[in-house]
């Protein structure tokens, strides 16, 4: 693990992951009580040993987790023993982490979704096995404080921010935000649609980018990445990346009904392993949902099976 000092007394710690990126950040928050940890990466074998070393002589009095995924929730039972610190979760997000982390019947739901949107069945499981990998890295905390957007834990304000994750929690105090994977420097964070998830990921996180443009924070830190120093750039130009996808994923919408796995391969290409198609094929469904709240594609289901066409389906016919 790395440290790095940043404005305001906050101390970063770079955790390493077996997959890209490579890496995620946790945050030490300075407080009256103590300090708070925000996210905890994801829980390799020796996770309590690594924290237990690098927290020596830091009073970590609550835990926060930001969302679900892996590389946040991963070793948060195990920080948890090794502080003695409650653990703070949204109560949406907790519920996706059961329903994930604690469901044995999740990777059929997941199966089956993936063959409603197209996936071929020996692909589908391809995709499932690529994505099972992480389940023994996985020790949340079962039993957490619940919070909710606009609640603050020690002078930090929580802010909703659906999209990455549908229940994502960043942190808001004298201009800094905390942003987890809600808004990230060089890449855009995956915005999928998930079985049992909410219906317009996409959606919802184009309002979340709204809502931190109105918030104007001067300072964002990342799960991954550097600060950004132009948090409210930084999300205008999040919103106009996804509003040209959207415009790609309508120009390969027609009269013949496509799934969101073969449109998969026009938006992300073919050159991609198991793990990345499964996340190509969530983001391609989260463009072609709100392309259908926007009027802008028809979705047809028949016989258990999801398809998109284009709405102005004279114009496409004669392109």
């Amino acid at each position: 693990m790395l440290w790095m000092e940043l404005p305001d007394g906050i101390r970063r710690i770079t955790c390493p992951l077996p997959t890209r990126p490579g890496h995620v950040h946790a945050y030490l928050l300075p407080g009256e009580e103590g300090w708070t940890l925000v996210d905890t990466g994801i829980g390799l074998p020796d996770a309590s040993e690594r924290w237990s070393a690098e927290l020596e002589g830091i009073e970590v009095v609550r835990i926060l987790v930001t969302h679900f995924h892996p590389d946040h929730i991963g070793a948060a039972a195990d920080v948890a023993a090794v502080t003695g610190a409650p653990v703070y979760e949204g109560e949406l997000d907790y519920a996706q982490a059961r329903m994930v982390w604690g469901n044995p019947e999740w990777p059929q739901r997941i199966a089956d979704w993936f063959l409603t949107h197209g996936v071929p069945r020996p692909i589908a499981e391809e995709l499932i096995e690529s994505g099972s990998v992480y389940a023994p890295f996985i020790r949340y905390q079962p039993d957490p404080a619940l919070v909710s957007h606009g609640e603050h834990l020690d002078g930090w304000e929580l802010v909703d921010a659906p999209g990455h994750a549908d229940g994502q929690l960043c942190l808001l105090k004298d201009g800094v935000l905390i942003s987890a994977d809600h808004l990230l420097g060089r890449i855009s964070p995956t915005v999928g649609l998930w079985p049992e998830s909410r219906p317009d990921p996409l959606g919802d996180y184009i309002r979340s980018l709204e809502r931190t443009i109105e918030l104007a924070p001067r300072l964002a830190l990342p799960g991954h990445g550097e600060p950004i120093v132009d948090p409210v750039g930084r999300a205008h130009a999040l919103i106009e990346h996804h509003r040209e996808r959207l415009g790609v994923a309508e120009a390969s919408l027609t009269a013949t009904p496509r799934t969101g796995y073969d449109l998969s391969f026009e938006l992300f290409g073919a050159d991609l392993k198991a793990a990345s198609r499964r996340f190509a094929v969530a983001e391609t469904l989260s463009h072609l949902e709100r392309l259908v709240r926007e009027e802008r594609a028809v979705r047809h289901e028949d016989d258990g099976a999801v398809a998109y066409t284009a709405r102005q389906l004279g114009r496409r016919a004669s392109a």
